[in-house]
């Protein structure tokens, strides 16, 4: 038998992209925290406040197959330099212009941003760290994620206080508002995003490793977009992102309505352990899937996940305060389990079906949106049940995925 031979691997790469998800976590991942004070400064209704989620996450689906398009023309360095540049320009811009339209339409270049970031990175992280430990460096992306996500609010709490007389503070102060603390975020934002391009300049990046018979441009969407697994995986980013965003979105409100916590104390308490749960989870996550195949990890986590929210809706409340968080920890795994089987599974245009891919995270916009509605129409509890059905074709993919490339495993290493 042949040995196949063995691909250059380049851990600095791996490095960059783990960075390049801190950044996209913290800025994401801080309108949660900052909503209720964008609220108040500029006097919005409900749902002119809940369009803010909306405009950044339904950029990924005007976005993410175009930017799939550019990783075949342009290089990676300078699709990377360039939303970096776009992400500096638009936080000083909103700085500079602070008010409610401007401020949707930042939310909407910076999704667009992330989308080609999403795009750009999840092929990157597969090539540079190795197809059979795609699985394994996503959910480390997943990790450190998670921890940026900790770490935003800590930043803007720290920025926002009247009482901080930092030198940092003093720099910043007479740009911002005395009524909009939340504005100073921006500016770190746009500070941290030249940093990064700083480390892109100096990052060695390798040459393009194209597959044999390549297609390219269009020709490669449309192969893709007539292969039915291309649709069976965008479904599985779709309904993830859609069930993460849904509980984290209407959990609070929850708790409120039918347990009568607060949701500026208690419910808040509760969305930030589930975040912190889904760190934790993703850090179990590393070691599973150095002993399990990645599909059997995916079954259960989706089963277990399926408990927790059925806890969380029908238990006491003592109960849901615990099994929400719960939640977290099981769904920790998923975006990078279906990730990685998504482009396991295809022999070629990995950068067009990450595109693909990543537009189905505008399922975030969705799936909040139908929980509202269905909640106006019948009741929250219900409509939250409505959630099964997503979290139901996750289960599925675990049963029918038949990836080209396992995740390896220490028995699968062993074997080799």
């Amino acid at each position: 038998m042949t040995a196949i031979p063995r691909k250059k691997r380049h851990p600095q790469l791996v490095l960059l992209v783990l960075l390049v998800f801190f950044v996209i976590s913290f800025i994401t991942n801080i309108l949660n925290s900052i909503i209720v004070a964008v609220k108040e400064s500029f006097d919005l209704s409900l749902s002119a406040a809940g369009l803010l989620p909306f405009s950044f996450f339904i950029a990924y689906a005007v976005m993410s197959i175009p930017a799939g398009l550019m990783t075949e023309r342009f290089s990676s360095r300078a699709l990377l330099s360039g939303s970096f540049v776009v992400i500096v320009l638009s936080c000083f811009s909103l700085v500079m212009n602070p008010n409610y339209f401007f401020f949707l339409l930042t939310l909407f270049v910076l999704g667009l941003c992330m989308a080609v970031l999403q795009v750009i990175i999840n092929p990157m992280l597969r090539m540079a760290g190795g197809e059979e430990h795609f699985a394994f460096n996503s959910v480390m992306a997943q990790v450190v994620f998670g921890s940026a996500s900790f770490l935003s609010p800590l930043l803007y709490m720290r920025l926002a206080s009247t009482q901080n007389q930092s030198k940092l503070f003093g720099i910043i102060k007479p740009w911002i508002p005395n009524d909009m603390p939340w504005l100073s975020l921006y500016v770190f934002f746009a500070v941290l995003a030249m940093i990064v391009l700083v480390i892109i300049r100096f990052v060695q990046f390798p040459k393009n490793e194209q597959q044999p018979l390549e297609a390219k441009g269009v020709s490669g969407y449309s192969e893709l977009l007539n292969n039915p697994w291309t649709y069976l995986y965008f479904f599985g980013i779709f309904a993830y992102v859609g069930f993460e965003q849904g509980v984290g979105n209407w959990m609070a409100e929850y708790l409120w309505v039918y347990h009568g916590f607060d949701a500026a104390s208690i419910g808040a308490s509760t969305v930030s352990y589930f975040w912190a749960m889904l760190t934790v989870g993703s850090l179990v996550g590393l070691g599973l899937l150095r002993l399990f195949d990645s599909r059997t990890v995916l079954v259960c986590s989706s089963f277990g996940a399926i408990v927790c929210l059925l806890l969380s809706l029908f238990g006491a409340g003592s109960l849901a305060v615990i099994s929400f968080p719960a939640i977290g920890f099981m769904i920790s795994v998923m975006w990078s389990i279906i990730f990685s089987l998504g482009l396991n599974s295809m022999p070629r245009h990995h950068g067009a079906f990450s595109g693909i891919l990543c537009t189905g995270i505008a399922g975030g916009a969705i799936w909040p949106l139908i929980v509202g509605y269905a909640g106006d129409l019948m009741n929250l509890k219900w409509a939250m049940l409505l959630l099964l059905i997503p979290l139901g074709y996750i289960f599925s993919i675990g049963l029918w995925s038949k990836p080209l490339i396992k995740n390896q495993t220490i028995r699968s290493r062993s074997n080799k």
